[in-house]
């Protein structure tokens, strides 16, 4: 039985007193916890950045990438061994900005795969400043006169890239993120969770208590995640009111359903005793 104790490593994370990685790592680790999910069949890739460094910090299969490239591998080690669970990790800057086109490109092929992006709309690790979601005005040393680029909406882009698993969740209500985040893993197909945090040092205005203000519960109105245009309308709720929990639920294939050389087995278990590539090699050369 998979224990907290299991997964944790000896040394501790580096991260500002008070920063949502902190919470986001607990989370991630109850619910491998609660799926009881063997260690040795779990793989977090992450891109570049301060929530990055997390596969750092839990006993379990990591491979840290450059910024916004962490979906290309993921993709690569999810084909060559579809069994592994494959948690996706990385801010707000290295998904949206950077890694954006990868984003789509994996959402519209359905690859069975879970992505938590760390989103405290700033870039934390170069010094703060604006991202892709920071809000219009926001004032950064990048943008001293305010932002005027309108932040990207993740749970749209998700909804029109073709995700089939979008949810939106919060770092500080660590118990139902952590069973947001189980469901993520346990979906067949693409899985997004945009997961707000706060940046204690550089985001004095989205604050845990400017979310607490604003912030609802989907499950607490009794909205169904099965219809796409509700989703639509929710995902565009950002003000006054803002959404959490699961926005879009839909089965349908994997790209790994659509591959017969995966079918049967791996192809990491794939016997290449017999394989002859000298022909191959012969008109490359």
């Amino acid at each position: 039985m998979v224990t907290i104790d299991e997964l944790n490593v000896k040394d501790k994370p580096k991260w500002c007193p008070g920063c949502g990685n902190f919470s986001i790592l607990k989370i991630i680790k109850n619910a491998i916890v609660k799926l009881q999910l063997n260690p040795h069949n779990v793989i977090i890739v992450s891109g570049i950045g301060q929530s990055s460094k997390l596969p750092h910090w839990i006993k379990v299969y990591g491979f840290h990438t450059i910024h916004g490239r962490s979906l290309p591998v993921a993709t690569g080690i999810k084909l060559a061994n579809d069994r592994l669970n494959i948690i996706v990790i990385g801010g707000d800057g290295d998904t949206y900005g950077m890694g954006m086109g990868h984003m789509v490109h994996a959402m519209r092929r359905n690859l069975n795969i879970t992505i938590i992006v760390h989103n405290n709309q700033v870039y934390g690790l170069t010094k703060g400043q604006s991202s892709p979601t920071s809000g219009l005005g926001f004032k950064t040393p990048s943008t001293p006169f305010g932002s005027i680029e309108n932040p990207v909406n993740p749970m749209t882009i998700a909804l029109s890239a073709g995700a089939t698993f979008i949810a939106r969740a919060n770092a500080f209500d660590s118990e139902k993120a952590v069973n947001i985040i189980v469901n993520a893993i346990k979906h067949k197909g693409f899985s997004l969770v945009d997961m707000i945090q706060y940046c204690i040092i550089y985001n004095k205005i989205n604050t845990p208590k400017w979310f607490k203000d604003r912030g609802y519960y989907l499950e607490d109105e009794n909205y169904n995640p099965n219809n796409k245009i509700n989703a639509f309308e929710k995902g565009l709720e950002w003000g006054t009111r803002i959404p959490f929990g699961i926005f879009y639920v839909e089965d349908k294939p994997t790209l790994e359903d659509n591959l017969p050389q995966i079918s049967d087995e791996p192809l990491v278990e794939h016997d290449i005793k017999n394989v002859n590539i000298d022909k191959l090699m012969e008109e490359l050369v």
